[in-house]
């Protein structure tokens, strides 16, 4: 299991519109957890919801955003 997340916690992602400018670097690296629009940016699948064994995807993906859009949300 991922050092960023404790068994009893949930992780949520959320992609901020405001911020994603369509590099889709998420989408390359966690194709699972992002789909993009007609115009190319990104959003999260579902509720946002990341699965135990896409976890570190995730923060991949979050690390790997350069205009910082990805929100992850441990609760």
């Amino acid at each position: 299991m991922s050092d960023h997340l404790r068994a009893s916690e949930t992780l949520k992602i959320h992609v901020d519109q405001d911020k994603c400018q369509g590099h889709a670097r998420c989408k390359a690296l966690a194709p699972e957890l992002f789909e993009l629009d007609d115009y190319g940016n990104a959003h999260e699948t579902g509720d946002g919801t990341v699965p135990t064994a896409l976890i570190d995807q995730a923060w991949l993906a979050k690390s790997n955003c350069p205009e910082n859009a990805i929100v992850i949300d441990e609760a």
